[in-house]
Order: C-alpha cells, then structure tokens, then sequence
C-alpha cells in the first residue's frame, strides 16, 4: 500500500488509540512488524500543546518512518495550524479523526461527531491538505448511527479534498464497540475511491484479516484492540498474508522478554511514577489469557517503583517458563 511517498509494507496497521499507543507501545509494534503506527489523537487547541500529555504524544524523536501523528478538532483553520506544527516536529503523515465515539470528543463536536456535518468535513480536509506538504490521511466510522450511515458521501468528500488513504471502522459511532464490524460499507467505500482504504473493525487473527482483506477489497487492515497485550500479532498477519502459513505463538520467554522490554521502556519515557502506573494497564493485557491473570494483576499493580514492578514480572514469567506456579504475592 502506498500513502504519498511511503510504502506501508506489511499492509497490517496499528490503529491510533488513546491512552495506548504512546510512543513505546508504537515502536513495539512497528518492531513486531506493524507497517504503519499512528500516535494518539493529538488535540488541536493550540492551548494544550505544552501540557505534560501532549508533549508525551508529539515526541517522536528516535521512532522509525513514516511517522503518523492524528489530530482532533472542529475548526478548520485550527486543525490546519495543528497539522503545521505537527510536521514542523517531526510528522510524516498527518491523520485526521473524524472517527472516535467517545463522549468527551463527540460532546466537543470532534471525532465521530463531524461526520453529522459534511460541509464542515470538506471544509476540514481542504483547510489541512493545503496546509502541509505531507500526505493527510482520514478515519471514519460507517455513520454516526445506524439510520445515518453517509461514510460513502464523507470518503467521496474526502478523496475529492485529497485525502492519501481511508480508514473506515465497521461501525457507526453509536456502536462504539458493541456488536459485530460490518464489511459491507467498506466494500462500497473500496469500490466508489481511487486513494487506498483501510479496512477497521474486529481484526483479531490472521485468518480474520485475510478475510477481512476478501470482503472489502481493502488495500490494508488495522487493528486496533488485538493488539494490546499482543503486539505480535502484527507479525503473525503479516506471515500469513504473504505466505499462507500461521506462525507459532511466541514462546513464554520471548513474551517474557518482549514484556520486560516495554516495561523498560515504558518506565524511560514517562519516568516514575507515571511509567509505573501506565505499564499496569499493558501488564493486564499481557496476562489476560492466563488462568492467574487476577491474582497476578493484585500483586504488580500493588508495585510503587519501576524495580518492582520489573522484579514481579520477571519473577512471574520465571516460574511460568520452570513450569512452576507462580509466587503471587508481594514478596515474590
């Protein structure tokens, strides 16, 4: 898949997450064969720019090309400054979310909300596309609720505008992320556009993704949720896709090893206690298929420092790689 002049290979793509897909959590996947990792949403207010989070969501020093950050607003011109200021440090690629259905944002008329305007969403697209030399890309739900599903008129805007590449997510904004993705409007918004879609939405497996792929006709697919606690899967799909064949799931040692590392990392970038109380989140996914999941999350989420959190950790996958039960309680 090609956005502008960057080549999205594997076509397997993180999907922008708030609160999860920081900087550590990016370079992970894009180390685990991601082709392409968004950053959080990033506001556009330019009053929030130097806040302690939005300085954590523009740093990108060190991360691999292309560099994707994702802004969010509802002012045209405002949303054009922020993509500026963006690419002035360090973006490659600019993507607007017009696809979030959380309170907060839609309350605010950002997000999923703006597709209830479309004039508005021209006017967005045009004012951000003229504003930077890099591709803009766009994510969208199918609608904003079930009786309203005009994400065909919103990608037929977007194209026309200039948009580089499409995401759609399978459900309309009232959904959230409730029932089941459907395929059947990104097949018509891939049959109707020129520019790439990607295909959003359910993606849990590399049979699911190859599926997905099938149906829509979709140039790529991103995953969203799969992919926490489980940042291999970008590897998997990718191996599968391309060869037909399902790659063995990482031992306990490489998960132990690939925890360890993300936890480092999470600890450098934030610093503590910050880094401390943000891993816990990552800790419950990582260990969420395992039969001790909660007395395992009691006991690290009761570690105040980075050593102990790494040190309870490491002592719990230890065990798990002896064969051993687990020592699960705070003198572990």
């Amino acid at each position: 898949m090609q956005i502008g002049p960057y080549t999205i290979a594997p076509n397997v793509v993180l999907a922008p997450m708030a609160g999860v897909t920081d900087k550590p959590f990016r370079q992970l996947c894009k180390r685990l064969g991601a082709g392409l990792a968004a950053s959080e949403m990033t506001i556009s207010d330019p009053r929030f720019w130097n806040t302690r989070k939005s300085i954590h969501r523009m740093d990108h020093a060190g991360e691999p090309a292309p560099i994707s950050v994702q802004i969010a607003g509802t002012e045209p011109q405002q949303l054009a400054e922020a993509a500026r200021y963006n690419v002035d440090h360090g973006a490659q690629i600019i993507d607007i979310n017009m696809g979030c259905p959380a309170k907060k944002v839609c309350n605010a008329w950002a997000g999923s909300a703006l597709m209830r305007d479309e004039a508005l969403v021209a006017r967005i697209l045009e004012a951000v596309v003229n504003a930077v030399p890099v591709p803009v890309t766009l994510k969208i739900r199918t609608g904003w609720c079930a009786d309203v599903r005009n994400a065909p008129a919103i990608a037929r805007i977007a194209e026309d505008s200039g948009i580089a590449a499409l995401a759609v997510h399978g459900r309309t904004r009232d959904q959230h992320y409730t029932g089941v993705a459907e395929y059947d409007t990104i097949a018509a918004i891939k049959a109707m556009l020129r520019i790439p879609v990607l295909a959003n939405g359910d993606i849990d497996s590399p049979q699911k993704a190859e599926q997905v792929l099938k149906l829509t006709g979709a140039d790529a697919v991103m995953v969203g949720r799969a992919a926490q606690g489980r940042p291999w899967i970008f590897r998997e799909i990718g191996h599968y896709l391309a060869t037909g064949e399902q790659l063995p799931p990482p031992s306990l040692q490489e998960v132990r090893d690939i925890l360890l590392g993300h936890l480092n990392d999470l600890h450098a970038f934030y610093g503590e206690p910050q880094g401390v109380r943000i891993a816990r989140k990552h800790l419950g996914w990582y260990a969420k298929d395992r039969p001790e999941n909660a007395a395992f999350r009691a006991v690290v989420n009761a570690a105040e420092s980075a050593d102990a959190q790494l040190r309870l950790t490491g002592d719990y996958f230890d065990a798990l790689i002896a064969g051993e039960p687990p020592a699960l309680s705070p003198a572990a």
